[in-house]
């Protein structure tokens, strides 16, 4: 797959910073954020569609879900596999190619690496892996940059910039949305776009 300098300068960093990344995101109390996810899953299958570490992967499997995790990063996916005990996929966004699977997909702080001309295809990959009345989770940095930001690639929504990003993408809505700090200390000033997205008939 011909993959974009923007894509692989992110994962390059992602390699050569797997271990530094794993301890600031593994241990973060992110249980608000995970539960409301849960709460409106009407189904057990979910997809980690970037899980980095595996935290959340490994919180969703103990909870007793089915959780199939993926990343982009071949570092961050045997960091994630030894950590969460499954088999963590390798596997680029643009590479997802299920149809009616999942019932949630969780794409916390992952798919905003993409610049949105490749976003748009993701989010019909998304969709079509969803069974119906299935919900993604996603989250973006909330703002309206899109480009590169230490050492990686960012698109960035406010919720109306997102609402009109999303208006074109079929059999897709936005069911809620919020908007938090960022839990990882320090960084509480951070703001950050949470979003649940439902899958419709029409």
């Amino acid at each position: 797959m011909n993959i974009k300098n923007t894509n692989i300068k992110t994962l390059d960093y992602y390699n050569q910073n797997a271990d530094q990344f794993v301890k600031g995101t593994v241990s973060v109390d992110f249980r608000k954020t995970q539960d409301r996810f849960l709460g409106k899953l009407s189904g057990i299958r979910v997809l980690d569609f970037g899980c980095g570490s595996g935290r959340d992967t490994k919180y969703f499997i103990e909870a007793g879900y089915d959780v199939v995790a993926t990343d982009g990063s071949e570092k961050l996916c045997k960091s994630a596999s030894e950590y969460t005990g499954i088999d963590v996929r390798q596997m680029l966004f643009q590479e997802l190619d299920e149809i009616d699977r999942y019932d949630g997909i969780w794409a916390c702080s992952s798919i905003l690496h993409l610049p949105k001309e490749e976003l748009e295809d993701v989010f019909v990959r998304m969709t079509r892996a969803l069974c119906l009345n299935g919900i993604i989770y996603t989250s973006f940095k909330y703002g309206t940059f899109e480009g590169e930001r230490n050492g990686r690639f960012f698109t960035d929504f406010t919720i109306d910039t997102f609402e009109d990003f999303i208006k074109n993408t079929n059999n897709i809505s936005i069911e809620d949305y919020w908007i938090t700090g960022d839990v990882r200390p320090g960084r509480e000033n951070e703001q950050w776009l949470n979003l649940i997205l439902r899958k419709t008939s029409s």
